[in-house]
C-alpha cells in the first residue's frame, strides 16, 4: 500500500462516485471504531462542507458515541445523534412480543435489527441533503461476510473494501487519529460488550495473514473457508429466475 497516495486517491473516487450520482455530499455512520474513522477522513478530505458523521446510540457501550464525538471533532466533522434505544424496543416489542434482555441481546435476529435501523436513519439523512451513504466495512470483513446484510453492508460506496483490517489501522495511523480508537477492541457494537474476534473465534491479524498469504492454522482456515462460503450470498445480487 502505498499509505502517501491512498487517501487523496481515495477522496478523488468519492468525489467522482457522487458526483457520476447526482448527489451534492455524503453521510456515514460514527461508530467511534478505526473503520468509521478512517472512512470519515474520506468523506471530510472528498466534500469538507457536505460530510456529516451520524452518531447512533442502539444499547451499545457509552464509550462507542464519546469516541464518536473525540473523532468528530478531532476532523472537524458535522454531526447528528440519534439515540435509537427506544426505537429499538418498541419495534423488538411488536414483533416479538418480548423485552430486550440479557438473555435475548446476542440472539442475532434480535442483534441485528440495531445496524438495519442505523442504515434507515442514514438513508434518511441522505435523502434529506441529497447526500449518499458511505459504508465502513474493510475487505477483510466484506470476504468473509461479517457485516449485517442490509444493514451496514447496505451503503452506496464502500471506500475501505480494498483495505484488509490491518491496513485501515495503519492508514489510521498515518493519519494520527486518536490512539484510543486506533486501540479499541473491534466491535461491531451489536451489543453493549460485543467483540468481533470473540466472535469471530479468529484474531484479524490470523484472518488477514491467510486472506492475504494462505498463511493459518488448519482452525484459522476451516473458520475463514467457511464463513466465505456459508456467507457468499451476502456479496452477490439475489438470484432471479432463469427465464
Amino acid at each position: 500500500m502505498d499509505i502517501d497516495k491512498v487517501v487523496p486517491r481515495l477522496a478523488e473516487w468519492l468525489r467522482v462516485k457522487t458526483v457520476e450520482a447526482g448527489r451534492r455530499g455524503l453521510v456515514l455512520g460514527l461508530s467511534g471504531g478505526i473503520d468509521s474513522a478512517v472512512a470519515a477522513v474520506l468523506c471530510r478530505e472528498a466534500f469538507p462542507h457536505n460530510s456529516l458523521g451520524v452518531i447512533m446510540p442502539c444499547f451499545s457501550h457509552p464509550q462507542d458515541a464519546d469516541d464518536a464525538r473525540l473523532v468528530a471533532a478531532h476532523l472537524g466533522l458535522e454531526t447528528e445523534t440519534v439515540d435509537l434505544n427506544d426505537v429499538f424496543t418498541t419495534f423488538l416489542k411488536q414483533l416479538s412480543g418480548e423485552e430486550y434482555t440479557e438473555a435475548n441481546k446476542s440472539d442475532l435476529a434480535v442483534a441485528n435489527i440495531k445496524p438495519r435501523l442505523r442504515m434507515t436513519a442514514l438513508y434518511y439523512f441522505a435523502a434529506r441533503h441529497r447526500y449518499l451513504v458511505v459504508g465502513t466495512g474493510n475487505r477483510s470483513e466484506i470476504m468473509i461476510g461479517y457485516y449485517t446484510k442490509y444493514g451496514d453492508g447496505g451503503a452506496d460506496l464502500l471506500p475501505l473494501a480494498n483495505l484488509l483490517k490491518a491496513e485501515v489501522r495503519e492508514l489510521a495511523r498515518y493519519l494520527k487519529l486518536p490512539e484510543r480508537v486506533i486501540e479499541k477492541a473491534p466491535s461491531a457494537g451489536l451489543w453493549d460488550d460485543h467483540n468481533d474476534e470473540l466472535e469471530l473465534g479468529i484474531t484479524y491479524q490470523e484472518l488477514d495473514d491467510y486472506l492475504m498469504h494462505g498463511r493459518g492454522s488448519e482452525r484459522v482456515q476451516n473458520i475463514v473457508n467457511s464463513l466465505i462460503e456459508r456467507n457468499r450470498h451476502k456479496r452477490e445480487m439475489p438470484p432471479i429466475p432463469p427465464f
